[in-house]
């Protein structure tokens, strides 16, 4: 029972390490890919809306402490992110290459659109994407890149991360 929270709690956790304190730190990359975000992907579709919601929450929680963004902005971009790839539950096949791929690029243009949007709220505290900078392109194509390669990875896992039913809204 509390087995496939703690996993997927420990994988969020070396993601984010990984992610803020190793690959950002790299000089020759131009952007950092957005690792947690393929994983709170995989685990939405794999598991349900609530899952998913469960684990945008927790991912942004973990970047908002680990990084300078506001408290909370994380939380509600992935919580938001988790929930809308959840819907896809038993709908879409990610055991190929195209479908991780699409979802990643659908959701890192998400996310640069959802800060858009929070920004108009707040235009002094949230730093927004120019979705035609070579920046976003970057990290646009690292995320579809690596999404394939994510999945294939988190599915040597699904034992530990994938429940047998989901609770339904």
């Amino acid at each position: 029972m509390i087995r496939k929270p703690l996993v997927i709690f420990v994988i969020l956790l070396v993601c984010a390490l990984l992610e803020t304190a190793l690959l950002s730190n790299v000089v020759f990359l131009p952007v950092v890919p957005d690792l947690l975000l393929l994983v709170v992907l995989y685990i939405s579709v794999q598991n349900g809306s609530l899952t998913g919601e469960a684990t945008g929450f927790v991912s942004g929680l973990l970047l908002d402490f680990l990084t300078a963004a506001p408290l909370g902005l994380n939380c509600l971009l992935r919580t938001l992110l988790g929930f809308f790839a959840g819907l896809f539950h038993d709908v879409l096949n990610i055991s190929k290459i195209m479908i991780p791929a699409m979802l990643a690029l659908i959701a890192t243009i998400a996310k640069a659109i959802i800060i858009g949007f929070i920004s108009f709220f707040f235009p002094n505290g949230v730093i927004t994407y120019d979705l035609f900078s070579a920046s976003f392109g970057m990290e646009l194509l690292f995320n579809v890149i690596l999404a394939p390669l994510v999945f294939a990875f988190l599915s040597l896992f699904s034992s530990f991360l994938i429940s047998d039913k989901e609770i339904s809204r």
